[in-house]
């Protein structure tokens, strides 16, 4: 073992080895646990995993663990109604009103299902008071959708845009129960994960509960005088709806994170950020997005190519916010997470989706690369830069698959 690297098990195919030091290298300083995938034109050519003093509370850790994925979930919710829309049960430009019709109330008639892939919504928030709601309001899904549903927008939707943190994932997948009559993790595990045979939930099964790896934070979250002060300094009066909908945003994914270490959360349905799963599937789903993995491919090259085209670099962050925009401010497909400086995903081209605290994954179809990383270590914040765990290894896997190195 390399000194300044982790002891790091599982394999990497010749001509790959590199990302196997890479891996070793990034994980050096991370108490947690991690698991790291290629796959490579739709064949596993990485497969490694690596645990840390603090890794997993006694439970022993390898390639099968499972843990949550924050908001890489986004990206199978994504895949959801884009399978939908390829079938043609689903116009991701028509209203959402024509799917579920009481979204239409408060001045959302005009909203598309693209409008709630791609965050320009106005509906960052569950609740408009600034304390957000709790647990377990959180987990109760006909009440936070019928909210939604009454909710006025913070503007006109599709004119703006800003990350829809935790209710992307309710606003989506009520439109795919709606269009399915049974629920978007039902339809999930149906239609994705067991095509392709995956170790990907969105609601974790009781028996699958003895795999599960718990998170943990390496540092103090945001507290809500934090946030507070941080909405202040954007001058904003206290009682703006956009203040508000941004406290209780902070509020509502501290008490995601706080249910998520539960077993009710884990086996609750929340598509925005409690999918579970680990790293080598979250690589094969991406790999069937662009290839046939096994003879199966979810989607075709032209519905990608529609999910992966910039969706919001055109508008603005809603004001003040948009004031400050700058080269690191979030880029969105239909569903994905586009390459920015902050989160280059495997360059121009590529698509996916990170989860907080260093979860992701992404695929490049050019290139026939799909990645799947799985964390139990929360230590990644997208302000900061991309995650020091992530760059050695992305860079390898660039370097092996023959992709030129990034300037």
């Amino acid at each position: 073992m390399t000194a300044g690297a982790a002891a790091v098990g599982g394999s990497a195919l010749p001509g790959w080895e590199g990302v196997r030091d890479a891996f070793a290298q990034g994980q050096a300083n991370d108490p947690g646990a991690a698991q790291l995938a290629v796959h490579h034109h739709g064949r596993l050519v990485v497969d490694l995993w690596s645990a840390g003093p603090a890794a997993t509370e006694g439970r022993p850790f390898g390639p099968d663990a499972v843990g949550v994925l924050m908001s890489a979930s986004k990206g199978m919710a994504a895949v959801c109604a884009h399978l939908l829309s390829e079938r043609g049960a689903l116009d991701l430009d028509a209203p959402v009103a024509r799917y579920w019709p009481e979204f239409a109330a408060a001045g959302k008639a005009g909203t598309t299902v693209a409008d709630l892939l791609a965050h320009r919504a106005g509906l960052p928030a569950f609740a408009d008071g600034a304390a957000g709601v709790g647990v377990s309001d959180l987990l109760d899904w006909d009440a936070r959708t019928r909210a939604l549903a009454a909710m006025p927008p913070l503007w006109e939707p599709g004119s703006a845009y800003l990350y829809h943190a935790l209710t992307y994932g309710h606003l989506v997948g009520e439109v795919v129960r709606r269009v399915t009559g049974t629920s978007i993790g039902r339809f999930f595990s149906r239609e994705v994960a067991g095509r392709l045979g995956l170790d990907l939930w969105m609601g974790l099964p009781q028996r699958e509960e003895h795999r599960f790896a718990p998170q943990f934070a390496v540092r103090e979250p945001p507290t809500a005088e934090r946030v507070a002060a941080a909405v202040a300094g954007l001058g904003l009066a206290e009682d703006d709806r956009l203040a508000i909908a941004l406290r209780a945003s902070a509020a509502e994914l501290g008490a995601a994170i706080e249910a998520f270490g539960t077993r009710r959360g884990r086996a609750g349905e929340f598509p925005a950020a409690g999918g579970i799963g680990n790293a080598r599937s979250l690589s094969r789903l991406y790999a069937a997005l662009i290839g046939p993995v096994d003879g199966v491919r979810l989607l075709s090259g032209p519905t990608m190519d529609r999910a992966r085209a910039p969706h919001t670099d055109h508008l603005p962050q809603p004001a003040p916010l948009d004031r400050l925009d700058g080269p690191d401010r979030s880029r969105f497909g239909l569903g994905f997470e586009l390459p920015r400086p902050g989160e280059p995903l495997l360059g121009e081209g590529s698509f996916g989706h990170a989860g907080a605290g260093g979860r992701l994954g992404m695929a490049h179809p050019e290139s026939g690369l799909a990645v799947g990383y799985v964390c139990t270590a929360m230590s990644w914040e997208p302000s900061s830069g991309p995650d020091p765990r992530w760059v050695r290894w992305t860079a390898a896997v660039r370097e092996a698959a023959g992709l030129p190195a990034r300037g």
